[in-house]
């Protein structure tokens, strides 16, 4: 029985229709994603996607609205490849794993409605509050901030090369132009766990560079940060001077928590069904990070050791890690998750994380001294596991 509405082969009629659906989901996230990083154009912006099955009319309105946005572009590139007519698994299609076909899928939800549910549940549990923000299914986007130089881009290209390291990281996809700003694409540890406990670790007894308190000179605006914290500290001669030194400071406030005794200091934690616990950073003495370790694990005791597990072999890794070896971790935390089904642990953060001098090897554990660039990670780390192999699980 022949048909007189449809002339084109199915095949050819859904790949035509799955093109349209994905181009207008893309359109979409575009639309979504800049508001959710605020940053409202003078009017509403039509498509900015342009494809052969366009009306005349709306071709103009796209074209009087010029843009770029690298998921397009990667479709786009990819459809020209292609053609919408040909049939299923001819040989002019190209594979699932096509980088083009990969960076669509990266950053464009199926629907808006599937992003708007993200959004809801998608949460950042510290850092600065418009640094990242949910991308496709799986991945976030990473705020790129200071000059030229993208330490952290560069730091995660050459772990996702580390076999010794590359699954104790989140996966590095890609670096993105968007709106004038550049991000990095990086998995989304959140994603598939279920309404989860999270914590966030700041490692080491030194979350500073040392070319940051390179400089001696006392600061006023520094000795009052410090007395707005404790009146007592200063000596009796910054008194007198009222003013400090970036290391004086840098020091006193790392004090205030249990990165100097512990080599870490819990930086923030979420519950379920409650939002993220962020002022945690006075969290010093032992018993006090007991106590909080004790409110993340809830009593698991099976869920306490495959943390565990996954501890010990982050810390046999990052100890036979030849990158590790030559470069110094500021900064960096160890991002610990678990839900009713599954535990994942990953190292992230790595901005301030620089080579070191040619024929220097760190150990991670001595003490810091001026030029020897030791960060007391793996002392962190170390304390870390005989902190969480403590807790009283009973409480």
């Amino acid at each position: 029985m022949s048909s007189s509405v449809c002339h084109a082969p199915l095949p050819a009629r859904m790949e035509a229709f799955t093109t349209r659906l994905c181009l207008r989901a893309v359109d979409q996230y575009e639309r979504l994603l800049q508001a959710h990083f605020n940053k409202p154009s003078s009017k509403e912006q039509p498509s900015r996607l342009r494809h052969e099955s366009a009306s005349p009319k709306e071709q103009r309105r796209r074209k009087e609205n010029p843009g770029s946005y690298s998921a397009v572009t990667a479709f786009r590139q990819w459809r020209r490849s292609t053609s919408v007519g040909s049939r299923s698994g001819s040989a002019n299609s190209k594979l699932p794993n096509d980088p083009a076909t990969n960076a669509l899928d990266l950053t464009a939800p199926a629907s808006d409605v599937l992003l708007k549910n993200r959004l809801k549940s998608w949460f950042q549990l510290s850092g600065h509050p418009d640094g990242f923000a949910p991308a496709g299914p799986g991945t976030v986007w990473k705020r790129r901030t200071g000059g030229a130089e993208n330490t952290e881009r560069m730091v995660y290209e050459a772990l996702s090369k580390d076999e010794t390291m590359r699954d104790c990281v989140p996966r590095y996809y890609r670096e993105v132009e968007y709106k004038g700003d550049t991000f990095i694409e990086l998995q989304d540890l959140l994603f598939g766990f279920n309404d989860p406990h999270v914590m966030d670790i700041k490692m080491g007894t030194r979350t500073f560079l040392e070319s940051e308190v390179s400089k001696t000179t006392a600061r006023p605006d520094l000795y009052q940060k410090m007395v707005a914290v404790d009146p007592d500290a200063p000596t009796i001669q910054e008194h007198e001077q009222r003013a400090v030194t970036k290391l004086r400071y840098m020091q006193f406030r790392e004090q205030q928590s249990s990165t100097c005794s512990h080599g870490f200091r819990i930086e923030a934690m979420k519950l379920p069904g409650a939002p993220p616990i962020t002022d945690l950073k006075r969290v010093k003495s032992h018993n006090e990070v007991l106590g909080t370790m004790a409110v993340f694990l809830k009593g698991r005791e099976n869920t306490r050791q495959k943390l565990l597990e996954r501890l010990k072999n982050l810390r046999v890794k990052f100890q036979q890690s030849m990158y590790f070896q030559t470069h110094e971790v500021i900064g960096s935390s160890i991002f610990m998750i678990y839900d009713e089904d599954k535990v994942g642990v990953w190292l992230i953060d790595f901005a301030k994380t620089y080579r070191v001098s040619d024929g220097q090897i760190l150990t991670h554990r001595s003490g810091w001294e001026q030029g020897n660039h030791e960060e007391g990670f793996l002392f962190g780390l170390d304390n870390l596991i005989s902190t969480i192999e403590e807790v009283d699980i009973s409480s």
